[in-house]
Formats: structure tokens, sequence, C-alpha cells
């Protein structure tokens, strides 16, 4: 009984594992490092960092899905000002 206990309650937190990507508004830090660091607690593996449009993006892995998610950070604050989940 307590095995089946346990499994429900795992598959029960599955779909939220999932959703646990960065949102806006969460700091993550401006530095490569913290920004590596605070993303992968968010369940984002990053590959690379770019600058595009005045803001870094994060080049990351969804580590819940494997599918590429983008992060955008402000370098000024290093706040996520933006994520975009690709197909």
């Amino acid at each position: 009984m307590t095995r089946a206990f346990l499994l429900s309650m795992a598959l029960a937190a599955a779909p939220f594992a999932a959703m646990a990507l960065p949102a806006v508004g969460d700091i993550v830090g401006t530095t490569p490092e913290a920004a590596t660091a605070a993303l992968k607690e968010k369940g984002c593996e990053v590959k690379a960092f770019e600058p595009e449009d005045g803001k870094i993006e994060a080049k990351c892995t969804d580590t819940a899905t494997g599918k590429p998610v983008e992060v955008y950070i402000d370098p000024k604050t290093g706040a996520v000002a933006e994520v975009k989940l690709e197909d």
C-alpha cells in the first residue's frame, strides 16, 4: 500500500516539475556563472549565452522535456525579461 501511495504521489507531482521553468521577473543574476546556476535550479540547462536586442539570451534545454528554451535576461538587473519555448 505504501508503494502504491508513493507512486501515485510521484505521478501527481510530475506535471509540476515540468512547469518549473524560469518566469518573467525571476532574478537569475548578471554574470554567466550566477545565471547558469539560477537557471539550472529552475530546470534549464544552459548551453550558451548571446547578446540580443540589449538583452542576454540564454539558450537552454528544459531538463524535464528536453525541449529548447530561450531565456532573455536584462543585463542590468539580472531579471528574466522573456521566456520562449521552442518546438
